[in-house]
C-alpha cells in the first residue's frame, strides 16, 4: 500500500452517519473473506496442519460463516456505497464480490498432502477475528484514551506486522526451534526433563511463567541498553498511541531474537507439550492485553502480575520512565533488579525518543540497518 493511501485510511475518522462505519466494516470484513475464501481454495498450502482437524469435522460451519461473512462486507459495502456516497464502501463491495467469485462452487477437499511447507493464512484470519472481537469493544467500553480513534495513526503498518508475524509462523518456527531442537538431540541425556514431567501440569505452567520471564527480562533489557539491538526494538517503541494492535510491532531480528531466547528453556528443562501449549497461548493473550487502550489500574495485582499500567510506561518517553519495566510477566524481576517505575498516574507520552522512525512497514525494516550501511559506504568511499 502506498504512504499516500495509507494515510488516507489512517485519517478515515469513523463518525456516524457519513458511511464512513459501513465502508469500515465492509472493507475488513470482505478482506477476511478473501482470506478465507483462499483457505478454502488451496487448504495444502495456506491452511495451519494443527488446525485441519477442525475444518474436516465443523467443514460446514466454516463454510457458511465465509457466506455471512461475504454478505455482511457487500450490504456493508453497498450501504456506504449506494445511500450514503462513500467510496470506501465502494472498495469493501468490491473485496466482497471477489470473495464470492474465490468461494462459489467450493467443494470439501479430500484427504490433504502433506507438504514441507504452509503459509497459515487460517491464523491470521481467525486470530484476528477473535482478537479484534474481544478488545474492540474492550477498548470502547474501557479506554484509557476515550479520545482516540480505532484508525489511529499506524494501524495499516500495524496490521501489516499482526499478518506478517502469524503468516510467518512456520518460518520464525523453523529458523528458532528447529536449530535448538537439532542442538538438544545432540547433548546428553537431561536429568531434568523427567524431574519436570512428573510434575502436575498447573505447576509446571507456573515454572514456565517464571523461568522465560527470567530469560526474556535480560534479553528486553539488552535490547534496550545495547545500541545495535535497541535499533531493532526501538520498532515496537515507535508507536505514539498504544491499543491491542500495537503489541504486533516488532522487527523480524528482534522475533527471532525473542523466540530463540524463550524457546531455549522450554527445550532444556522438557516441559510437557500440554503445558507448553497452554503457556504459549496464555503468554500470547496476555501480550496484547498489556498493551491495549484500557483504563485499568489493578492495585495490588500490579506488583506480582504486569498490568497495561506497568507496561504503557514502559513505552512512555517521559523521562523517568524511559528503560523502565522491562518484565513481560513478573514485575518483581523489576523491583530485584532496579528498573521498576510506576507512579500514582497513567502514562499518557509515547514513542521513541531522539529517533525519527518512518511509519512504513518495509522502511522500518530497513531503518535499523542504514546507519551501518551509511558507515560501511563511507569507509568504502575513502578507501
Amino acid at each position: 500500500m502506498t504512504d499516500h493511501l495509507r494515510e488516507r485510511f489512517e485519517n478515515l475518522e469513523l463518525n456516524a452517519g457519513l458511511g464512513k462505519v459501513s465502508a469500515f466494516l465492509s472493507v475488513s470484513i470482505g478482506l477476511l473473506c478473501i482470506f478465507g475464501a483462499l483457505c478454502f481454495l488451496f487448504p495444502s498450502v495456506l491452511t495451519t496442519p494443527e488446525l485441519r482437524p477442525l475444518y474436516s469435522k465443523y467443514y460446514n460451519i466454516f463454510y457458511y460463516s465465509l457466506i455471512f461473512g461475504i454478505l455482511m462486507s457487500a450490504g456493508f459495502g453497498a450501504f456506504s456505497a449506494i445511500i450514503r456516497q462513500n467510496r470506501f464502501g465502494f472498495y469493501g463491495l468490491c473485496f466482497a464480490v471477489i470473495a464470492a467469485v474465490l468461494g462459489c462452487g467450493l467443494i470439501k477437499a479430500p484427504t490433504l498432502p502433506t507438504l514441507p511447507f504452509y503459509a497459515g493464512f487460517d491464523y491470521f484470519v481467525l486470530t484476528l477475528f477473535i482478537l479484534a472481537l474481544v478488545f474492540i469493544p474492550l477498548e470502547g467500553f474501557f479506554a484509557k484514551n476515550p479520545k482516540q480513534k480505532i484508525l489511529r495513526v499506524g494501524w495499516i503498518t500495524d496490521m501489516k506486522y499482526f499478518m506478517f508475524s502469524h503468516i510467518g509462523l512456520q518460518l520464525f518456527t523453523f529458523l528458532t526451534v528447529m536449530p535448538i531442537q537439532y542442538w538438544i538431540t545432540h547433548l546428553p541425556s537431561n536429568p531434568i526433563s523427567p524431574i519436570i514431567q512428573v510434575q502436575p501440569l498447573w505447576l509446571q505452567f507456573i515454572e514456565l511463567l517464571i523461568v522465560v520471564d527470567f530469560t526474556t527480562y535480560w534479553l528486553h533489557r539488552a535490547m534496550h541498553e545495547v545500541p545495535f539491538l535497541w535499533r531493532f526494538h526501538a520498532i515496537h517503541h515507535s508507536t505514539e498511541q498504544m491499543d491491542w494492535l500495537a503489541s504486533s510491532r516488532l522487527h523480524i531480528v528482534e522475533i527471532l531474537l525473542t523466540r530463540f531466547i524463550a524457546t531455549l528453556p522450554i527445550f532444556l528443562l522438557g516441559f510437557h507439550t500440554s503445558a507448553v501449549f497452554a503457556y504459549l497461548v496464555f503468554i500470547s493473550f496476555h501480550a496484547i492485553f498489556i498493551h491495549s487502550n484500557v483504563r485499568f489500574r489493578f492495585p495490588y495485582l500490579r506488583w506480582i502480575i504486569a498490568t497495561p499500567e506497568f507496561h504503557h510506561w514502559h513505552h512512555s518517553s517521559e523521562k523517568p520512565a524511559i528503560d523502565k519495566n522491562y518484565a513481560a510477566f513478573i514485575p518483581l524481576y523489576d523491583v530485584i533488579f532496579k528498573s521498576m517505575y510506576i507512579p500514582n498516574h497513567l502514562a499518557s507520552v509515547y514513542g521513541t525518543v531522539g529517533y525519527k522512525i518512518p511509519n512504513s512497514f518495509v522502511k522500518q525494516f530497513t531503518w535499523p540497518f542504514k546507519k551501518y550501511i551509511k558507515k560501511w559506504k563511507n569507509r568504502n568511499n575513502r578507501t
